[in-house]
């Protein structure tokens, strides 16, 4: 196993970039700043790279250091809730990550069903783009969205979607859209991290060519359905994250949902070896079941 920091290096770094200040770490550790200072200092060396920017002004993480915080600050929130759980007796605990606009659309509103199923179950969710590092032990399953290419792990498809133009009524009636090339003449918002963009629905359902730029763009597929149901243009979009929004009428398919890409871009990601734990097949039997009433 390959040599790791001194752990009083990594608390210290953890602290530091989480507070931005050398000064409220020390007091959060019960060291002094210069301490704090020292132990930051060991951990740059050790690692051949400087971690925090400091100036005049304060100090922030440079570059290597954001980037080491994602990996590293996973790690030890994990580390530190085993350790609580531990300590409060609590055993059957289970962690998963989630992409976020899945997360809040889909997963959470469903909940509530797999608590009442499985009192026993002590779940820990999060959600980030970044795809959780299961040789960190940062998670127990990975709810992952894109292209599957994840090596030797064990990948399962959630369920296909239909992504279709999705607008607010109000949109739609102010615009009169009635035909495809109509969208041309309207804001299109665009969803930057999808695997469905407006290139791929118009090379299927028209042969005008989709615009080279967009008045607004979002990282996050929830982003783009709140813009839309606001009226601030059409979002491409699946109809499983937007359920809720048709189903309260704040968005319509703007040609109905035949007019759609097919896709199958959102998976549950785990090493083989975690499937043996009661937990983690409890939750994928639940997740499942969940996803094939999505399909219904």
């Amino acid at each position: 196993m390959p040599a790791l920091p001194p752990a009083p290096n990594l608390l210290a770094f953890e602290a530091v970039a989480r507070r931005r200040s050398f000064a409220l770490a020390a007091a959060e550790l019960h060291l002094t700043a210069s301490a704090v200072s020292h132990q930051v200092a060991r951990l740059e060396s050790l690692l051949g790279v400087r971690l925090f920017e400091r100036s005049a002004h304060g100090v922030r993480l440079s570059a290597a250091g954001e980037q080491y915080l994602a990996r590293v600050g996973g790690a030890l929130a994990a580390i530190a809730s085993a350790t609580d759980e531990l300590r409060l007796g609590v055993r059957n605990s289970l962690f998963v990550h989630s992409a976020p606009s899945l997360a809040s659309l889909w997963l959470i509103p469903r909940l509530h069903g797999f608590a009442q199923a499985f009192p026993d179950i002590a779940l820990n969710l999060s959600a980030a783009h970044t795809h959780s590092d299961f040789a960190l032990g940062q998670a127990d399953i990975d709810i992952r969205y894109g292209v599957p290419a994840w090596g030797d792990l064990v990948v399962e498809p959630l369920f296909e979607e239909r992504i279709v133009p999705l607008a607010s009524p109000a949109f739609i009636k102010a615009h009169r859209l009635r035909r495809i090339e109509q969208l041309l003449d309207v804001p299109l918002i665009q969803s930057n991290v999808s695997v469905v963009q407006w290139s791929d629905w118009f090379g299927s359902w028209s042969d005008r060519r989709a615009p080279e730029r967009f008045p607004l763009r979002f990282d996050r597929a929830h982003m783009s359905i709140d813009a839309a149901s606001h009226g601030l243009g059409v979002a491409l979009e699946s109809t499983t994250n937007a359920a809720g929004h048709i189903a309260d009428r704040r968005l319509r398919p703007v040609f109905g949902l035949d007019k759609c890409v097919r896709t199958k871009a959102h998976f549950a990601v785990y090493p083989a070896r975690h499937a043996r734990r009661p937990a983690v097949e409890a939750f994928l039997h639940w997740l499942h079941g969940e996803a094939a009433k999505s399909q219904g």
